[in-house]
């Protein structure tokens, strides 16, 4: 009797542990979807990667279900702006640039053309970069003005920020072809901008254009951009030429200045929202002003 009472015993607990089986899975599956439930808590309290605790969701285009029937949406936080040029941060909010050529004493004295240097300055006349002309001493000897050259603009930590180059070109209103040119890169490297000269018999225009070569804003100047005894203004125009947004203007700086030295002084006027590649390019359209218009040759005087 004895062994017939163990031989029934596994067969019993056996029967009880198929009984049992079933809910131990059901309480095994609740465990396992309230776990994944409470990860999920956590790790929303805790904020996704990209996300803020708390911040509204802007974007439907990325969804975190969970395992329960009332699903939580996350959605990633605003993409981040697009970053500015390294360097360009300073002219963001700027709707000033004062441009100071330095005076050359050296070419003064010897009356010979030497590397031109500029000081770019904001409204409080507080120098954010520093401009210096890189070109051979045959081109500023015998090309004088049309010289091809580069600009190295730096910030104040010595660090290149843009870079201005200049082919060599035709500089008349009886060539319409092969015009003036300046190529803007920022950070040196990276072109974001052109600025070219469009062939008028009156007055000298120049467009802003793009890394695209397309067309952004026009610069219009006076017929006679001498600048004797006053400033010289440069409309800076939409492309239809009906609206005005600023101006480039070139200021007098005195007859003695202006006739024994090369030194002029330029102030950029627009708004502050403009686009800082375009801001940029407006820089060297004053670089190219200046040896277009106002640069003569000491060697003559």
């Amino acid at each position: 009797m004895r062994r017939r009472r163990c031989a029934a015993e596994p067969s019993v607990c056996a029967l009880a542990d198929a009984e049992l089986q079933p809910h131990l899975r059901c309480w095994e599956d609740k465990v396992t979807t309230r776990s994944k439930v409470q990860d999920a808590q956590n790790q929303r309290s805790r904020g996704l990667p990209g996300f803020l605790p708390g911040a509204p969701d802007p974007d439907h285009n990325f969804q975190v279900s969970l395992p329960n029937p009332g699903n939580q949406v996350w959605q990633p936080a605003l993409p981040a702006p697009g970053s500015l040029p390294p360097g360009l941060e300073y002219l963001s909010q700027l709707d000033l640039i004062i441009i100071h050529q330095q005076v050359e004493l050296l070419g003064m004295i010897l009356g010979t053309e030497t590397s031109n240097k500029y000081e770019i300055k904001n409204s409080l006349g507080q120098r954010i970069y520093f401009a210096v002309e890189e070109s051979i001493c045959f081109n500023r000897t015998f090309c004088s003005t049309l010289r091809s050259c580069s600009l190295k603009i730096t910030d104040n930590s010595g660090r290149e920020v843009i870079t201005v180059h200049r082919p060599l070109r035709c500089n008349s209103c009886w060539c319409p072809c092969y015009l003036q040119e300046l190529e803007i890169q920022a950070p040196p490297g990276t072109i974001v901008g052109y600025v070219a000269q469009k062939w008028d018999p009156f007055l000298p225009k120049f467009t802003i254009q793009n890394a695209n070569k397309e067309d952004i804003l026009k610069i219009i100047g006076p017929c006679a951009p001498c600048g004797c005894f006053g400033d010289v203004d440069f409309e800076v125009k939409t492309i239809n030429e009906k609206l005005t947004i600023g101006k480039i203007s070139k200021y007098w700086s005195g007859f003695v200045n202006d006739v024994f030295t090369n030194a002029d002084n330029f102030g950029i006027h627009v708004p502050a929202d403009l686009d800082v590649t375009v801001k940029a390019a407006m820089i060297g359209a004053c670089f190219l002003f200046d040896f277009m218009f106002f640069e003569h040759s000491l060697a003559g005087l």
